[in-house]
């Protein structure tokens, strides 16, 4: 993972996990636009294929669409 330090990842986000579809250590929340470290990502939309910092933000996004 050392490699991939600071990079952007890009994931294929399914319902029971994600697919790493370019190398990286975090995301960006949706919502807020704060990264999250992937070892940390516990809530996306697969419909939206997006990520979420926290259930609030979840919550927001799917009171939003």
């Amino acid at each position: 993972m050392l490699m991939n330090a600071g990079r952007l990842a890009k994931l294929n986000y399914l319902a029971n996990g994600f697919r790493v579809l370019v190398p990286g250590d975090h995301v960006v929340c949706a919502i807020s636009g704060n990264p999250i470290a992937l070892d940390d990502l516990r809530y996306w939309s697969v419909k939206r294929q997006e990520a979420y910092v926290s259930a609030i933000e979840a919550t927001k996004a799917e009171q939003k669409a």
